[in-house]
């Protein structure tokens, strides 16, 4: 697969890049061609049509965030190469006639859309869709009732179930990107913006808003999806009827999915692409659902700088020649060795190559324990907390006090809204401490860390519910210590797959943390760090450690925690080992 000049893939907060080219003689533009769905509502297309006789396969994007113009140049480098290319404003936004409500209705329109391309004379009845962000998720959405005519799904950094990938993180909520993206996307054309001109402090007063399901207070007008999002906890009816990811065995179109190790969907990428290749009814989606992973934000970096790191420019590729190459073959038919391509091509950071593998998690992983020591107090990486693959034996507990006024600030990560996101020097946040630090001597030599990644905690709290984090860190020679991935569970939600049931105070409870996903070589002379405490705000919501009902609380409350690592309660990281 080539590595060349990067093109940028996805921007801002779910956004496609609508890059502008100078118009085509080649090309015939229809702007704002009327497209009516099953209630009568018309939604608005740009079509961009070669200037050639015959019938053509056609790709399709439909996006919240504005479809573009005549001179949108995916639109032209489409039909200069022989494609129909449809730019369709989602419904309520941009020249969309009906109502905006993020998630409820594209499947629905995906699919009449999709038969009214079919019944045009300028297509030859194969489809193609593409685009990032929440423009994967209206690729994905209608996917599963789609005929033999949708012959290729190209989504990037994609979202793909709104609840587990978008609202809720193992019962903690995604605050900074629900009601940051939300806010966003709640005004229309020509509506006053009450947010304009906000600087990061006034997101991060905005985010501490209480009680939580009355946040859209702050911006001054009612946005109800923001307090059904908050209300509805559970994966019920409303969400079931937001989502198809159940149905993805129904899905018969070959996938290329585009994700970042640092993206708000790094875990999701690999999740959904699995899905297919295990369970889809057809043998082409199960054989050609391929994943590239990079490492990257919600975007393709131009540089090779993500965060505060340089993955340098063989991390660069180009994005629409590789996507270029996936529609020849599944809308055109072309032998262009797309059929080789492996079912998965990752970034290993650290040694910041490229390789191809044939599963998820790789077939060679070994999960190895990393266990938690102390002697006296981790607090902090002042402390005396340490890490290695013996197990521990009589050792004293960790503590702290976790304050929902103060929490942990979100230094980097898998972020999209008002959060630095990638990779970012920790240091700062192990000086607190609220946080617990454990950290194995010097490699003697380098360690590949490819998979899936947890955390299995003992821990007790004083509150009737709380939460605990957890964070996997690369510390280099001269002390900086870059996040690797991170992850939260709200105690409540302990028992995965069970009802929530609140805690015993003071009593000790097995967590599992997921702490996502990640490729990293561990160079010789580094360190594994890991980082555990109660928050990472705003990324996540502040659990105010009351076990009331969630999103009604007014008040925060303090709670004591206490880490165990010993005999009986061997808490530790379980980390992907690549031989």
């Amino acid at each position: 697969m080539k590595k060349m000049v990067c093109i940028l893939a996805a921007v801002c907060a779910f956004c496609v890049p609508l890059v502008r080219a100078a118009g085509s003689s080649a090309v015939d533009v229809r702007t704002n061609v009327r497209v009516p769905m099953r209630d009568g509502v018309e939604l608005s297309a740009n079509v961009f049509v070669p200037k050639a006789e015959g019938a053509f396969p056609v790709i399709l994007m439909r996006t919240p965030y504005g479809k573009g113009d005549e001179k949108m140049g995916e639109g032209v480098f489409y039909a200069q190469r022989g494609y129909v290319f449809v730019s369709q404003d989602c419904r309520g936004r941009g020249q969309s006639a009906g109502g905006w409500e993020p998630f409820l209705n594209e499947a629905s329109d995906g699919i009449d859309t999709h038969r009214w391309v079919l019944e045009q004379p300028w297509c030859n009845g194969k489809i193609g869709t593409t685009g990032g962000s929440y423009v994967g998720y209206t690729q994905w959405a209608p996917a599963p009732e789609a005929g033999d005519y949708l012959k290729a799904m190209a989504p990037v950094v994609p979202l793909v179930d709104p609840y587990r990938d978008v609202a809720y993180c193992d019962g903690a909520f995604n605050l900074a990107m629900l009601m940051g993206w939300g806010t966003m996307v709640a005004y229309g054309p020509g509506e006053a913006v009450s947010i304009a001109g906000w600087k990061q402090e006034d997101w991060q007063r905005a985010y501490g808003t209480l009680p939580l399901r009355q946040w859209d207070t702050v911006i001054g007008r009612r946005v109800e999806y923001l307090r059904q999002w908050v209300m509805h906890t559970e994966f019920d009816g409303y969400w079931q009827a937001r989502t198809t990811i159940t149905r993805a065995d129904e899905i018969a179109a070959p996938i290329f999915a585009v994700g970042g190790w640092y993206d708000i969907f790094a875990k999701s990428t690999l999740e959904h692409v699995n899905t297919v290749r295990r369970t889809a009814k057809s043998a082409v989606a199960r054989e050609h659902a391929h994943a590239l992973m990079g490492p990257w934000t919600h975007g393709i970096s131009w540089d090779g700088k993500v965060g505060q790191l340089d993955f340098g420019k063989q991390s660069v590729i180009n994005l629409r020649d590789l996507q270029a190459e996936w529609f020849d073959r599944w809308l055109k038919d072309a032998d262009n060795g797309v059929d080789d391509w492996p079912a998965f091509r990752v970034f290993v950071m650290g040694e910041n190559t490229w390789r191809d593998e044939a599963a998820w998690p790789l077939e060679r992983t070994q999960y190895v324990p990393y266990y938690f020591h102390s002697a006296t107090s981790a607090n902090g990486a002042s402390g005396d907390g340490t890490l290695n693959a013996q197990s521990p034996g009589d050792e004293p507990a960790d503590t702290f006090v976790y304050d929902p006024e103060h929490p942990v600030p979100t230094l980097g990560g898998c972020n999209l809204m008002h959060c630095p996101a990638g990779p970012y020097d920790q240091r700062m946040a192990a000086l607190r401490k609220d946080v617990l630090v454990y950290t194995s001597e010097k490699l003697p030599k380098p360690l590949e860390v490819t998979g899936p990644v947890k955390v299995v905690l003992y821990a007790a709290t004083t509150a009737r519910d709380t939460d605990w984090t957890a964070k996997l860190v690369d510390v280099h020679p001269d002390g900086k210590a870059y996040n690797l991935c991170d992850g939260i569970v709200r105690a409540r939600y302990r028992n995965a797959g069970a009802p929530p049931s609140l805690l015993e105070p003071d009593t000790c409870y097995r967590y599992e943390i997921d702490l996502w996903v990640t490729s990293n070589v561990f160079l010789k002379g580094h360190r594994v760090r890991v980082e555990i405490s109660s928050s990472n705000f705003p990324r996540f919501d502040r659990n105010p450690n009351s076990g009331l009902a969630f999103g009604t609380d007014t008040q925060l409350n303090k709670a004591t925690q206490t880490v165990y690592h010993d005999t009986a309660r061997p808490s530790h990281i379980l980390l992907p080992v690549i031989p």
